[in-house]
Formats: structure tokens, sequence, C-alpha cells
């Protein structure tokens, strides 16, 4: 049984500071959108932890589905760690600055 493999979207739905310009109403505040996509890594991570117990249980999950949702989960993850350091490299940068 051939299991289709789904993109990941979870990131694609977070709304960037460009494109948030643009829409009506203005951007929304920083910390919301931070919060949205550390919401979003919480969730991944949390879906694959229940694949893999329901794995571990017998409950019928499959280890093809289980080792995919734990890789999403990674990957998402070090997607938010990268951000992370981005965030903090921007604030030592801002706060080596002289004004």
């Amino acid at each position: 049984m051939a299991i289709p493999i789904d993109g990941i979207s979870s990131f694609s739905q977070i709304t960037t500071p460009a494109a948030a310009a643009s829409e009506p109403g203005g951007a929304p505040d920083f910390v919301q959108t931070l919060e949205s996509a550390v919401r979003q890594v919480n969730q991944v991570q949390s879906e694959a932890s229940a694949k893999v117990q329901d794995l571990l249980r017998g409950n019928g999950e499959d280890l093809h589905t289980a080792m995919i949702a734990v890789e999403k989960a990674d990957l998402s993850f070090q997607m938010m760690m990268q951000v992370r350091n981005k965030i903090i490299q921007a604030y030592q940068t801002v706060s080596q600055m002289q004004f």
C-alpha cells in the first residue's frame, strides 16, 4: 500500500513581515509571529510523539509514517533553532552599535 508523502506546509503558513505589510490592517506583531511558529513546531513534535506511541502500542501505525513524522518534527525543530540563532545574532549586533 502506497502512502502519499505530504509536503512540509506548517512553515508556509507563517506570515512573514513583508507579506503581512501588504495585508490590510498592518503587520502582525513580531512576538505574535514568533509565538505562532513555536506553537506550530510544538504541534508537529506532539504529532510525531503520538505516532511513535501508536507504533509502540501496535495500533496499526506503520513504521514509515512514524519515521516521516519524526523527521518532519526534527526538521521543524532545526529550523526553529536556526531562527533563534539569527535572532540572537541580530540582537548582539544591535547591542554593539553605538548611537
